[in-house]
């Protein structure tokens, strides 16, 4: 059995999964029995999320506000990371980025760029300024050109109006959208995307706090790798130096039971408040170097010192 979420049948009984297509698909693909919650304030996407009523087995009515993410503005460290981070970005480049004040701090810098495209797990609110101001128009993408590429949304009612009926954003399945071979094909893919904490050799922790699990790995990995295969594609890592506490997230090494979920094989750019680390090609040592250089100064040095004194 699965339970959906979906549009009010259109004219020809077709309805939409709306803002999330996701695995849904694959879910009533492999389900005896679905049942759908028909709400007219779902919006209709267009894409791959589209289903037939007589796909449907059961149909319960409601008439429901979707849930919303209201982001805050983001803070001084948080707009200076967006403006490293848009600095590494060029004209014509396709973005991915996840929810959250680091990304939204992102978009605010892309004002004065051109042509980009968006191919992504999700968006959110930031890209609907810079669409409609013709910044992000995918004329330059390999993989749905002229299009926003996404598998789910999450923002305002703003962005749920936006999305509705609009053939400019294509809702594909996450099979799809994850998918390295098709992400790699755009040129100067850009994958931004942050971390629990990251160690000075540059690996990536982004779902536990040592052992303890602390999110899903999300589509870091995918993005990840499809931007370092792609042709001018950059694989970014930005967060703040240090957590609210003041623990500070580039660490010697990572925490005992923490797990890898990128590689510092594929890192191209580790971003802080305090600049941007090229990891791309580098050896341990100038890795170290970049990481430490980027890392809070009241941290900095004891982060050198421990990791030489571990590996001598």
């Amino acid at each position: 059995m699965v339970l959906i979420h979906v549009s009010v049948p259109d004219r020809h009984g077709y309805c939409s999964l709306g803002v999330s297509v996701e695995a849904i698909l694959a879910a009533i693909d492999n389900a005896k029995t679905v049942i759908a919650q028909v709400n007219p304030q779902m919006p209709r996407t267009h894409g791959a999320g589209i289903i037939h009523s007589s796909e449907i087995d059961y149909f319960v009515e409601s008439n429901e506000e979707l849930p919303v993410h209201l982001m805050a503005e983001p803070n001084a460290i948080e707009l200076k990371i967006g403006e490293y981070v848009a600095s590494l970005i060029e004209d014509r480049s396709t973005l991915q980025m996840g929810i959250g004040s680091i990304p939204n701090a992102v978009l605010t810098q892309l004002t004065n760029h051109k042509d980009l495209g968006l191919h992504t797990e999700m968006f959110s609110d930031g890209v609907i300024d810079l669409i409609l101001n013709n910044v992000i128009n995918g004329n330059y993408k390999k993989i749905n050109r002229g299009r926003a590429l996404s598998t789910f949304v999450m923002g305002s009612k703003r962005l749920y109006d936006y999305v509705d009926d609009n053939p400019f954003v294509e809702m594909r399945a996450s099979n799809y959208t994850n998918n390295a071979a098709y992400i790699k094909q755009n040129p100067k893919m850009v994958a931004i995307n942050s971390a629990i904490e990251v160690d000075v050799t540059g690996q990536v922790c982004a779902d536990s706090i040592g052992s303890g699990m602390y999110s899903g790995v999300g589509g870091q990995m995918d993005f990840i790798r499809g931007a370092s295969l792609s042709d001018g594609g950059k694989a970014i890592i930005a967060l703040p130096s240090v957590t609210k506490n003041g623990i500070s997230r580039i660490v010697p090494v990572l925490k005992p039971g923490a797990g890898v979920v990128t590689t510092r094989a594929h890192v191209h750019y580790v971003v802080t408040e305090y600049g941007i680390a090229n990891l791309y090609g580098k050896t341990i040592k100038n890795r170290v170097k970049a990481l430490v250089n980027i890392a809070h100064p009241d941290h900095s040095e004891e982060i050198e010192k421990s990791y030489f004194n571990l590996i001598n």
